[in-house]
């Protein structure tokens, strides 16, 4: 009598289904791709961070040194980890950069027992590390995100976590050139590939690793990693040749530190490529030395994997009694049995095993709680059927009632199999549909995206051609100003410049030659007056067009007008740094006229005594600074206000794509602050 396979699997799975099973087992876990990497020297490492606690060394190296420890023992001894966190932190107080690190190694510390925790540590570690521009920082930022979103993964799946690296952690690393990481999260993609079938990607992303690696970091511990990934990777496809290269090299770098905790990892891959040459007896040695050593450094997750390694490996060689010592061995340890996709997956690897022993009563049980667990993660999963299970454990009771009712149950067992036969065909069309409804579904929410887009593309588009004309028409506005300057000041100058000091020499000509009216008081007045208009209209035409911007520079013109407007009851310091002479004019004029502008204000309304004025360039960047010690204003009322020379200032600012800021407290005086691009389009 056979036992019914229908309701688990068709005949018995080779050894590649084997793999694939454990591979799938394995990624069940939220961690199970993301074992801790420990340095390959681990004795010299603690050693090392000890010293460093035991010298006088700075606080913060001390701190630093903590919170590598913490991270060390986070798996091996959760007590010291807690311990050298809180020493870490008490350190870190004065370092804005440490206090905010310290919220990564407390998801460090989180990471294997409470992920809710360790969620909410290392999303705060990205955001206040983003203020930090450094490479470790970087590093640290990056590693933030990933180890974020692995503690969301159950919740919101793989698609997710690659999200995650490929938008958040790898642009991070790769601007900061730290080539290690970046090889590190190539591993981690190749690992997210692995685990869902995607080979050729996997493999793709996990050479990328190696060769960075192996050309720049040949002796660490994220190369021996990447190693042991391309094992798996290359054995999942069967392709034991190249993953028997990988094997050696990773034996290799291991090989100086016999006590490396990274052995478990290595015997985990080593017992995969002997299970994968179906080489059986070195695949249990393997999987015995890897649970020794995963017990002694308390790594639980592999530890957990050894188990259903060695059963793989009975099962595949049809030692189906040991096979299932092993998984009661698992069940009764009890780890396993925590989360509810592995126990559906032992209840059904169980059934299958006693099924294999003829033990059908069993084997049945262990359905039924199979059928339990599954209906419980997914509760309109299509209901396992057990009624040709039942049948076969009474038929192996009652054998000789069978043999009288044969000919009865032909009939029934035709129509039963024609019913499931319905009910394949069934759930096959449904999933058609489904995965049709799913494609237009993706393809109209891609639809929706790209014409969000295009919109914004447009308004963007929009904006940029309204700007543009703005400028051109402010620009106009300023040429246009300056040449009306330059023509009244001109005019000015040389007309009624002119005339006035004409005026002036005949009448003093006249005077000379007349000596009875020589002195008389009101033709001298006239004289005065006539001298002190030639003057005004001489400050008028060079406040018009100042002739030492075009003859000297900016700075010597900006220092003259600065002696100009200089008195006995005012003075105004110049401070000039940096200023280069090869400024566009048309942008040294406008630079000039806003700080005109700006001691016009300041003479007229602060009533100070002091003023300061320093400009200073960086490359293409102009800095203006006035500073009075006069009456001060509130700034909340120039919104009230409205005038050309406020006006006229803030559109020269605006026109090279400057900004300004303005403080000023009453009886404090005012400071003004102003940044200008002088290579913007004049």
């Amino acid at each position: 009598m056979s036992f019914p396979n229908k309701l688990l699997h068709k005949g018995r799975p080779t050894y590649m289904s084997y793999l694939l099973l454990t591979l799938l087992y394995i990624l069940f876990s939220c961690k199970g791709f993301s074992q801790q990497q420990l340095p390959l020297d681990e004795q010299h490492f603690t050693d090392s961070l000890g010293n460093i606690l035991q010298s006088k060394t700075s606080d913060s190296s001390k701190a630093m040194a903590n919170y590598l420890l913490s991270e060390y023992y986070k798996f091996k001894d959760t007590a010291k980890s807690k311990t050298y966190l809180t020493q870490g932190q008490q350190l870190s107080q004065n370092y804005p950069y440490l206090k905010a690190l310290y919220h990564f190694y407390e998801g460090q510390y989180y990471y294997n027992w409470n992920t809710a925790k360790a969620s909410v540590s290392f999303l705060k570690a990205a955001e206040l590390l983003s203020s930090f521009h450094d490479k470790a920082a970087a590093s640290a930022r990056a590693s933030s995100w990933f180890d974020y979103a692995l503690m969301n993964k159950n919740e919101k799946g793989y698609e997710f976590v690659v999200d995650i690296i490929l938008n958040r952690s790898l642009p991070i690393v790769t601007a900061s050139g730290d080539s290690a990481m970046l090889a590190h999260y190539y591993s981690q993609l190749a690992t997210l590939f692995m685990s869902n079938y995607q080979f050729a990607k996997a493999e793709e992303y996990n050479n990328k690793a190696i060769s960075l690696l192996e050309n720049t970091h040949s002796t660490s511990s994220t190369l021996l990693f990447a190693y042991l990934g391309g094992v798996s990777i290359y054995m999942y496809q069967a392709k034991s040749d190249p993953a028997k290269i990988l094997l050696d090299k990773a034996k290799a770098l291991l090989e100086p530190f016999p006590e490396s905790a990274n052995y478990p990892l290595y015997y985990y891959n080593e017992a995969l490529y002997y299970t994968g040459k179906q080489d059986f007896d070195k695949a249990l040695t393997a999987v015995d030395k890897g649970t020794v050593l995963a017990k002694k450094y308390n790594q639980t997750q592999i530890y957990q994997q050894f188990y259903f390694r060695k059963y793989n490996i009975y099962s595949i060689s049809e030692q189906y009694a040991k096979a299932k010592e092993v998984l009661n061995a698992v069940i009764n340890e009890g780890q396993l049995m925590a989360n509810i996709n592995d126990r559906a997956t032992i209840y059904s690897e169980m059934a299958k095993t006693n099924e294999a022993l003829h033990d059908y009563k069993e084997a049945y049980s262990w359905l039924s709680k199979y059928r339990a667990a599954t209906d419980s993660i997914q509760n309109n999963q299509t209901k396992v059927k057990i009624s040709e299970l039942e049948a076969r454990y009474n038929a192996s009771e009652k054998q000789h009632k069978i043999d009288i009712l044969q000919s009865q149950n032909n009939e029934a067992a035709l129509k039963s199999k024609n019913d499931q036969l319905y009910k394949w065909a069934l759930g096959l069309g449904c999933l058609t549909l489904l995965i049709i409804s799913g494609a237009i579904a993706v393809s109209a929410r891609n639809n929706k995206k790209l014409a969000t887009q295009k919109e914004i593309n447009y308004q963007q588009e929009l904006k940029d051609l309204e700007q543009k004309h703005q400028l051109k028409i402010t620009k106009a506005m300023l040429d246009g100003e300056e040449q009306e300057r330059e023509r009244v000041a001109r005019d000015l100058h040389d007309g009624l410049g002119g005339m006035l000091a004409g005026v002036k020499m005949g009448l003093s000509g006249w005077a000379n030659n007349n000596t009875d009216i020589m002195h008389d008081g009101d033709l001298n007045r006239i004289i005065r007056q006539l001298d002190s208009s030639v003057g005004e209209l001489r400050r008028i035409a060079r406040n018009m067009m100042p002739e030492t911007l075009l003859k000297f520079g900016l700075e010597v013109a900006l220092k003259d007008l600065c002696a100009f407007y200089n008195r006995d009851d005012l003075y105004i310091e110049f401070q000039p740094f940096s200023i280069e002479p090869g400024i566009a004019l048309s942008v040294q004029l406008n630079i000039y006229r806003i700080v005109q502008e700006l001691l016009s204000n300041a003479i007229k309304h602060s009533g100070a005594a002091n003023i300061v004025l320093q400009c200073s360039q960086n490359n293409g960047q102009f800095f203006i600074t006035v500073e009075d010690d006069g009456v001060g204003f509130d700034i909340a009322t120039l919104t009230d206000k409205k005038g050309m020379g406020l006006d006229n200032l803030k559109n020269r600012i605006e026109f090279l794509k400057g900004k300004f800021e303005i403080l000023s407290t009453r009886n404090e005086g005012t400071t003004i602050n102003i940044e200008l691009n002088t290579n913007a389009n004049g």
